[in-house]
């Protein structure tokens, strides 16, 4: 069993501060905006001087937000103004009839079997992962932020387009992601102000030409495969798939204008999400050499790794899954009420903004034991599978729940059985610093050492 560790977490701000220190520092990064108190409270009130929010931690109101009215809390116009020029009218951001007709078009391209089907993908993108990695594994420092990215882009395009990163439009798309990574915050304090799209946001001039450019290139994609569809000669991939379902309701598919919103998100959720979510992991892994182990000799265990046999990893799931509980991808998300509302007798007003943190919820002090350990054992106990119905949402929870949560699940489990596989991996001694921007990541990246484990790490694919 794992005695655990306490890795990295962002400093708390002081439980009170002016309000605009709090924007200063919300402007800096999400969490050095918020108390202490956020880690044991079930719910907490901020005013700020555009409307009032709510932080929820109560798991009876989280799952009422969610599940039990998920309608009257849809998501909050702050979040598609940050990001509306890179995402457009997306299913990350629309709501209500507009939302409910894009999941249905979308969903069947994420169901079991089609997650089989993308599975070689995975694994050929894998194979190039660590074939990179062999050349840089000789123990200098490596920063696993950029290589997990990569890793996580190559498996986005060979599954949605069947093409790899070299591909020279590509890694165009994946050169401009990272720069747009580097110029927009999740949220930024313009966006607090309710305005119509039409209404320029005031984002940098270096985030509005990346967004452009991103959506150039997914543009051209996007005009690519529907011309080879209507050729017939198109590869049988998520882009296809997603194409031509037509929605059961209407009967319709997507345009080309609203499949490039589509496959903007694709690539935003698939690729941030899980590059932070393997990075953090690898960290975790390199510091905790006793899980590391553990891990490679349940891999070593597996001769061949098909999707069968992913099931054979246990720990290795269960690693991945203590990593999403201490780094949640997506820190925060915001609903907004649509009626008015009470919530542990207070009277909630329409308009209002509601906080929920899987960042918070997942470490909260009253809900799980040493909430801030490393511990993948935890995952075998009857108290943490309790807790984590009801306190565990790295992918969100309820109708709006992630629907590519199990492909990012599967993803991670291979590319961390293929690396662990193949190399050992240890700390450089510097200490990353988690901040939120789009997802969440290092202050100054992650550096690791990857050393071989020797010649017979060899991956089979069964076909």
């Amino acid at each position: 069993m794992s005695k655990g560790f306490i890795p990295p977490k962002p400093e708390a701000r002081a439980d009170k501060v002016s309000i605009f220190t709090h924007i200063k520092l919300f402007r800096k990064d999400i969490f050095a905006s918020q108390p202490a108190k956020l880690y044991r409270a079930w719910m907490a009130e901020f005013r700020l001087p555009f409307f009032k929010s709510y932080f929820i931690n109560d798991p009876d109101l989280v799952e009422h937000v969610l599940k039990k009215d998920p309608d009257n809390f849809p998501k909050s116009e702050i979040i598609k103004g940050a990001l509306y020029s890179l995402l457009g009218d997306s299913v990350f951001v629309t709501n209500g009839e507009v939302w409910k007709r894009q999941r249905r078009i979308i969903d069947p391209a994420f169901e079991g079997g089609r997650l089989r089907d993308v599975f070689p993908s995975m694994l050929n993108a894998g194979q190039a992962a660590v074939a990179r990695l062999d050349g840089l594994a000789d123990g200098r420092a490596v920063e696993v932020e950029e290589q997990a990215s990569q890793m996580a882009a190559d498996i986005i395009f060979r599954t949605l387009f069947s093409i790899p990163i070299t591909d020279d439009v590509a890694k165009q798309v994946f050169d401009k992601f990272r720069e747009y990574q580097r110029t927009q915050p999740l949220l930024n304090i313009a966006s607090f102000l309710k305005t119509p799209n039409w209404i320029p946001r005031l984002q940098s001039k270096r985030t509005r030409q990346t967004s452009a450019d991103i959506r150039a290139l997914l543009t051209k994609l996007t005009e690519d495969r529907y011309a080879l569809i209507k050729a017939g000669k198109a590869p049988d991939d998520l882009a296809t798939k997603i194409m031509t379902t037509k929605d059961p309701v209407t009967g319709k598919t997507f345009t080309p204008a609203e499949m490039v919103d589509q496959v903007a998100i694709f690539f935003l959720a698939g690729h941030e999400t899980s590059a932070s979510a393997l990075a953090w992991t690898l960290y975790l892994l390199a510091v905790d050499s006793e899980v590391q182990e553990r891990v490679a000799k349940e891999v070593a265990g597996v001769e061949e790794l098909t999707f069968a046999n992913l099931s054979k990893l246990r720990f290795t799931r269960d690693v991945f899954r203590e990593a999403l509980r201490l780094y949640p991808p997506v820190p925060m998300m915001i609903r907004e009420t649509l009626q008015p509302e009470v919530f542990r007798k207070r009277q909630i007003k329409v308009g209002s903004q509601i906080v929920l943190s899987p960042w918070h919820i997942q470490r909260h002090e009253r809900l799980w034991d040493r909430p801030d350990v490393f511990d993948p054992d935890r995952w075998k106990t009857k108290e943490t599978r309790l807790c984590a119905r009801k306190a565990y949402m790295p992918f969100s929870a309820g109708q709006r729940a992630c629907t590519g949560a199990g492909f990012a699940m599967i993803e991670g489990v291979l590319m961390l059985a293929m690396i662990l596989r193949a190399f050992k991996l240890e700390p450089t001694g510097d200490v990353p610093i988690p901040v939120a921007h789009l997802t969440v990541r290092s202050k100054d990246g992650i550096y690791l050492k990857f050393t071989k484990r020797g010649s017979d790490t060899t991956l089979k694919q069964k076909a």
